[in-house]
């Protein structure tokens, strides 16, 4: 039973060193992925895009972007309106909608494994709390008051599984969490150009299509 117990054990902290290193993985490659989006670059950008698409400056904002040298989620979706927009601007709200919906699935992706990490590690480690546990009362009943050492020393390596998980599950969970609330204000100022561009090109295109015959969307 014994032996069955230590290879529980040394089982428990191979998949807290496994989950350490792949948690250091996802946080060091979303990082990377979210910082494109939240810099001082980044946040001039938007301001800019914003405000040209506000006064409905097609080829100013073309040319904002061909001088923007880095990808984010803003340029890829505002790539994106000007094709549909060149085409028919009839569904782009829809379009619009659908192209948000995909840059939050591609902001979203890993998380759930920091999700998971986060959630299960605390109790991976009480798990390997419990079997040491069970080796000291194993070896108390055994080696009686004589092992009294070996007793302590087993409880000791089942409380640092315990402290192990929550190591790795609270900056998981910190890490989550920041990711998250990044995530959320990309998808908000996306939202938010949405809205822009419905109210420049959208709603005043059907307003001068209805006061006038020639609609005047495209500069």
């Amino acid at each position: 039973m014994q032996e069955f117990v230590d290879l529980g054990e040394k089982i428990i902290f191979l998949v807290m060193l496994l989950a350490s290193v792949l948690a250091i993985a996802v946080f060091i490659e979303r990082f990377i992925v979210y910082k494109r989006n939240f810099n001082k670059e980044s946040e001039s950008l938007l301001d800019s895009l914003t405000l040209l698409i506000r006064h409905r400056d097609l080829k100013g904002t073309e040319k904002l972007l061909e001088t923007h040298p880095m990808e984010n989620s803003y340029t890829r979706f505002i790539h994106f309106v000007l094709e549909r927009e060149k085409e028919n601007h009839k569904g782009l709200s829809e379009l619009m909608e659908g192209k948000i919906l995909k840059e939050r699935l591609s902001l979203e992706e890993r998380l759930p494994i920091l999700n998971t990490l986060g959630n299960n590690t605390p109790f991976i480690g009480l798990l390997g709390t419990v079997l040491g546990v069970i080796k000291a009362f194993y070896g108390l009943g055994t080696l009686g008051n004589s092992g009294a050492e070996v007793v302590m020393r087993s409880i000791s390596t089942a409380l640092l599984a315990t402290a192990a998980g929550l190591a790795v599950a609270i900056p998981v969970v910190m890490a989550n969490n920041y990711f998250t609330r990044k995530m959320k204000l990309v998808i908000g100022h996306l939202e938010i150009l949405s809205k822009e561009i419905h109210a420049s090109f959208i709603t005043s295109g059907k307003h001068n299509q209805s006061s006038s015959s020639t609609p005047n969307i495209h500069h």
